[in-house]
């Protein structure tokens, strides 16, 4: 039986204004499994951004389980969910978030900082991400001096540091022009190839087509879940 590196069971998520319950998340359950690469995709006010909160253990469901790993991290408290996330997950985000003063290098080791790997290590590491997505000459570089194509490649570089179980990318072309979404998404597409599971939560249809399972959500539910038929068809030619 195929292990889900994501276990979601009726998982909700509500917030309160005063007396007030704004419901977000209304009873979502779903799978992912090893190796999967699946966009989630939904409008403004799905709930999306809120699942993907929950999925990188930023933040904690109202009701339901969540299993990540074989971890409940349903009722973990904050300091527990922080140690799971930095083992277990690996971040790209829209914006790169890369520390301005540290160059690629330094940006890419941080992850193994928290986890208490030796300076030595942590270089080799780093350095051999930054060869996997293409940057192996730009090591010494910092963000300013980089172009948002190759921070994302940092950026990309710095979540696979730590070997995670999931990859979770929320919005990773946001700031790309279409040259360079469409080179970031090539990258992608060689972590899932390797072996990686990818979560993509994206707005745009075109980036949604990269993965292999796309999952909408509308109003806190999930309105489909299907194999990517495009994809399929692209990868059986």
């Amino acid at each position: 039986m195929q292990k889900s590196v994501i276990h979601l069971e009726d998982i909700r998520k509500s917030y309160f204004l005063g007396k007030n319950e704004l419901p977000v998340l209304k009873g979502v359950s779903l799978d992912i499994f090893k190796n999967e690469y699946v966009a989630l995709m939904g409008p403004s006010g799905s709930g999306k951004s809120t699942l993907m909160n929950i999925l990188g253990c930023l933040d904690s469901p109202t009701d339901g389980k969540y299993i990540l790993s074989g971890h409940d991290v349903s009722t973990m408290e904050d300091n527990d969910l922080a140690g799971v996330r930095g083992k277990e997950i690996g971040f790209v985000f829209q914006q790169f978030n890369l520390m301005p003063r540290l160059t690629a290098l330094e940006n890419v080791a941080v992850p193994l900082i928290y986890a208490g790997i030796g300076k030595k290590e942590r270089e080799e590491k780093a350095r051999l991400m930054l060869e996997r997505v293409g940057l192996g000459d730009r090591y010494k570089h910092k963000p300013n001096e980089l172009s948002g194509g190759q921070c994302q490649r940092v950026a990309i570089a710095r979540a696979l540091v730590n070997d995670p179980s999931l990859i979770l990318a929320d919005e990773p072309t946001g700031n790309l022009d279409t040259k360079t979404s469409i080179e970031i998404m090539d990258i992608f597409g060689s972590i899932h190839a390797s072996g990686n599971t990818v979560v993509l939560v994206t707005h745009e249809e075109d980036i949604a087509d990269h993965a292999r399972r796309i999952i909408r959500l509308r109003d806190g539910v999930i309105e489909s879940d299907r194999v990517n038929e495009k994809k399929e068809a692209l990868l059986k030619s």
